[in-house]
């Protein structure tokens, strides 16, 4: 019964936090959280749900993300992911694998107890508003929770009372109907959640947003070679609303989005739909994004003592869609640090982080931001001052042209390529006058690479054209290289690259999915059982 004792465990230990004085993620102590005496207000509702926004998250974002998701896209050359590059991972793992994994349920069983606790709250004066938004928080939660875990290890167990399922051995549930489950509670938020909120929060088309992504995502599942039409009405729909009713516009430029003093706790980037919210602090810890300190090259950028990204880098296939397209510029820039490359907004005190080394890698750039000293003073070790996109109103964009496209083989529709070529041009690239799927699948590969989802897409395709998803994978190239400056090159700026010899790691189906940890296995052997039907009338809204 380990595997359910975890669940509650993991909540009990989320609820330690103390406030922490920022804005909507101050959180309330350990004995004011219970479903008798807390969630009765507005106030307490909106404190209950805060740890939703990041500290379930930490584990994922720690370590999980860039190997489940980059790693394996083949978008990261690391030597401490090799395993994920190379689509050879160990159930025994217990580095990566393991708390990747169980911060999925964690975010779940806070959920289900978030939003069981609000429906039962004794004495409750909150208002109906504000409690359809907190419930609405939780469903969002836990859709995108099973979002990571479907696309990573196809049937899951669906868990969706951590009390009543406490007895019961876990069963993995059909693929179809966690997809059932993710896109019930996307609906019941988008429902729920508010056209506006506090900045930071989740409204009704972040929900949108995500249904626009999950009705695309879906429509390939068992298609055979096509895309179910249903669902890509469903995903051109949603991501038409968000982008027509939402408010929302795409930033002026590329970079300014992954600068820490336009995405942070204190004030999110107008073209996020949904960001986790780490704090600037090392303490207390899970509330912090450390992502900076395992992908800046060198301790002299972060000043914090972290900083350990020296063998981590770009993986050759990015270097060479970059080299290849050096119009491509000013997201390249933002993504990866090339030789010669200066950032005026990292070591601002020496006028510039200077980039010069020409036997490494290709540093990544997005995410990187620089000391406290560059940031007015916010961040600590290993909690740079920045959020974490999981979903921007440009891939919402690619969406839509996406879905519109559907099962043609190219598409002009007038409306499509005004939204692909909008992130075109703020890029800077040519306008294009047709899109195929490849277009528009690599252009959101560039668009949001580091985002949390370069996996997922390789997935997607995979469920409706695995010969093409297979092969796609099989191209990219994954070897070592070195890279300098071609002295007097000029817009474009031009590099000699020395790759090592070719290496591939094709995506096969005995890869597709994770393994489960061994551990997991251990205390749940029903785990290896096949999957069975997800009976979904013990759902209660």
């Amino acid at each position: 019964m380990q595997f359910k004792f975890r669940f509650i465990a993991a909540i009990a230990a989320m609820t330690l936090l103390q406030g922490c004085g920022e804005d909507f993620l101050d959180r309330p102590p350990l004995d004011a959280i219970t479903s008798g005496n807390f969630y009765k207000t507005d106030d307490e509702i909106m404190a209950g749900t805060a740890p939703l926004y990041n500290i379930v998250w930490f584990d994922f974002n720690d370590k999980a993300n860039m190997a489940f998701q980059e790693a394996r896209a083949g978008n990261l050359n690391s030597n401490d992911r090799t395993a994920y590059i190379k689509h050879a991972i160990p159930s025994t793992d217990v580095n990566t694998l393991l708390p990747g994994y169980k911060s999925f349920y964690k975010i779940i069983a806070q959920s289900n107890n978030a939003y069981k606790a609000i429906n039962e709250a004794q004495g409750s004066t909150a208002s109906a508003a504000v409690k359809a938004q907190g419930l609405g928080e939780c469903r969002f939660m836990r859709a995108t929770a099973y979002y990571y875990l479907v696309t990573n290890w196809g049937a899951v167990p669906i868990v969706y009372d951590n009390v009543a399922q406490l007895n019961t051995p876990p069963v993995r549930n059909r693929i179809e109907d966690v997809w059932k489950l993710v896109i019930n509670d996307y609906r019941f938020a988008a429902e729920n959640l508010p056209a506006t909120a506090v900045q930071g929060r989740l409204t009704k088309y972040s929900a949108e947003g995500m249904l626009a992504r999950m009705y695309l995502m879906r429509s390939g599942l068992n298609q055979k070679g096509t895309r179910n039409q249903s669902d890509l009405d469903s995903a051109k729909y949603y991501a038409e609303s968000v982008i027509t009713k939402s408010g929302l516009a795409l930033a002026p430029t590329y970079a300014e989005l992954f600068e820490g003093a336009n995405h942070n706790a204190s004030k999110n980037n107008p073209e996020s739909l949904f960001s986790l919210q780490w704090m600037p602090v090392s303490s207390p810890w899970g509330v912090n994004n450390s992502f900076q300190a395992y992908f800046a090259y060198d301790a002299n950028i972060t000043g914090t003592g972290d900083g350990w990204g020296a063998a981590q880098g770009l993986s050759a296939d990015l270097v060479k869609y970059f080299t290849e397209n050096p119009a491509d510029s000013l997201r390249r820039k933002a993504i990866a640090m090339f030789d010669t490359d200066v950032y005026p907004n990292i070591q601002k005190a020496t006028g510039g982080l200077k980039y010069n080394r020409p036997t490494a890698l290709s540093a990544i750039k997005k995410y990187i931001i620089g000391s406290p000293a560059d940031n007015g003073g916010l961040g600590g070790f290993m909690a740079a001052n920045i959020n974490s996109y999981m979903l921007r109103l440009a891939e919402v964009y690619l969406i839509y042209a996406d879905a519109v496209l559907g099962n043609s083989a190219t598409t002009a529709d007038t409306k499509a390529l005004e939204y692909f070529n909008a992130v075109r041009k703020r890029a800077g690239m040519p306008a294009k006058t047709s899109l195929t799927f490849e277009d528009i699948f690599k252009e959101r590969r560039v668009e949001t690479v580091f985002e949390g989802n370069s996996w997922n897409e390789i997935v997607r395709w995979y469920y409706f054209n695995p010969a093409k998803a297979i092969a796609y994978t099989a191209a990219q190239h994954k070897e070592n290289y070195t890279m300098t400056y071609a002295a007097g090159s000029i817009n474009p700026k031009k590099y000699n690259v020395t790759y090592s010899p070719a290496e591939y790691y094709p995506l096969t189906e005995a890869t597709l999915y994770l393994p489960f940890p061994e551990s997991e296995i251990v205390n749940a052997p029903s785990l290896k059982n096949e999957p069975v039907a997800f009976d979904f009338s013990k759902l209660v809204d």
